[in-house]
């Protein structure tokens, strides 16, 4: 693996981790009634997104490792770019549905091209 294509992914990893440690223990209410968590969750799938997305520029098999990598980048576009319209339901669901699989999957990827 590219050394900066690692460098995404252990990108996306450290996100995958703050995101859980921002919200273990956190309900949809909690979520929809602080700005900071909010802020903090958006802007973390907002990287997640972006290392990816440049990632894949350089390694067009990695979506061959993401069940929907597509999806995620197409997540980080809307974060970016309709803000305004950003649903706190749907980021809560993609936190709880999604982000476990995301971290599993980015996590075997790395094991498996080793250390740096």
């Amino acid at each position: 693996m590219q050394p900066d294509v690692a460098k995404f992914l252990e990108d996306v990893r450290r996100a995958c981790e703050l995101l859980h440690r921002f919200t273990h223990g956190k309900s949809f209410t909690d979520y929809e009634a602080d700005e900071l968590l909010r802020a903090g969750v958006e802007r973390e799938f907002t990287i997640i997104g972006e290392a990816l997305m440049q990632a894949s520029k350089k390694d067009p098999t990695l979506d061959r490792h993401f069940t929907a990598l597509p999806r995620i980048i197409g997540f980080r576009n809307l974060l970016v770019h309709g803000y305004a319209t950003i649903d706190n339901l749907t980021v809560w669901g993609v936190v709880e549905k999604n982000l476990p699989l995301l971290k599993q999957q980015v996590e075997a990827l790395l094991a498996q091209a080793g250390p740096p």
